[in-house]
């Protein structure tokens, strides 16, 4: 027994210390990549870059119609996605769990978790653009990219509402609540933290999202603000990619500066996003 137990701990040591190096070797990675990022394009970054529109001059080259093009999407894209999945989510979890369009939808919910972005952009191009003659609008590519991460919105509503105990629902029924207001008032406030959670991953993803919205015809230069969900636009990750295609060095450093904004923007919307969940959990404990 002894011996056994010898070697076990031998494992778990050299399982703990094998976690600890691969850890240390993502971190060191990432902090690599951003620290790189940012010796190139930290002193690019100042308010002409965001305020100025787009040029074949990279010193006078600017972020501005990216910028917004990217906050209408990402507006647009969550007004659909949202309210979709988190009803989906509440649908599958509480009212159709032994039902086969329940298990149906669970089988194509999965599948649509492991399919390329790209995929999803060549739906959106014939569903959205070709099929519905939305064209290359914003409209277009919200709805695309709502698509693109309604499964993790779905997934993590489910999960959510899952942890919600059972004594909880009982409890409401109990005292005559029906099904739907045991739900509403009940369920819902209690699991709002892990959905939330789940649209800051989303949003997240949602961002620096490229591929799709080239396929759906997002156009590399846009010299006006969009005004409306039907207006042409460009995107900051497009417009990044656009400029690492140029050969010009000073390009390069524009591409990194971007790549810096749209960190922080990232960051500030993921902060301002926890920030409403710990003071949900705080409101639910008192």
């Amino acid at each position: 027994m002894s011996r056994k137990r010898s070697t076990a701990k031998i494992k778990d040591k050299l399982f703990k210390l094998v976690a600890i190096a691969f850890t240390t070797i993502a971190l060191l990675s990432l902090v690599l990549l951003i620290g790189d990022i940012l010796i190139k394009g930290f002193a690019r970054v100042n308010w002409s870059f965001l305020v100025n529109l787009p040029s074949r001059h990279a010193d006078q080259a600017g972020i501005y119609t990216a910028l917004a093009g990217m906050v209408s999407l990402l507006v647009f894209t969550m007004i659909t996605a949202i309210p979709i999945g988190i009803l989906s989510g509440i649908y599958l979890e509480e009212y159709g769990k032994d039902s086969w369009f329940a298990r149906f939808v669970e089988v194509n919910i999965s599948n649509l978790a492991g399919v390329p972005s790209v995929i999803y952009g060549i739906l959106g191009l014939q569903l959205f653009v070709r099929t519905t003659g939305l064209g290359n609008s914003i409209l277009a590519g919200s709805l695309t990219l709502a698509l693109l991460i309604m499964p993790i919105i779905i997934v993590s509503t489910r999960e959510a509402v899952k942890a919600v105990p059972d004594s909880l629902r009982q409890g409401s029924l109990a005292l005559g609540a029906t099904k739907w207001q045991t739900v509403y008032k009940v369920v819902l406030p209690a699991s709002f933290g892990g959905i939330l959670t789940g649209i800051i991953l989303s949003t997240s993803r949602a961002i620096g999202e490229t591929a799709p919205l080239i396929v759906v015809g997002a156009l590399a230069y846009v010299p006006f603000i969009p005004e409306g969900p039907m207006d042409q636009y460009t995107s900051l990750p497009i417009q990044i990619y656009n400029w690492t295609t140029r050969p010009q060095a000073d390009f390069v450093t524009n591409a990194a500066a971007g790549i810096i904004v749209m960190l922080v923007f990232t960051f500030l919307l993921n902060a301002v996003a926890i920030t409403l969940r710990n003071r949900w959990y705080k409101k639910v404990k008192i």
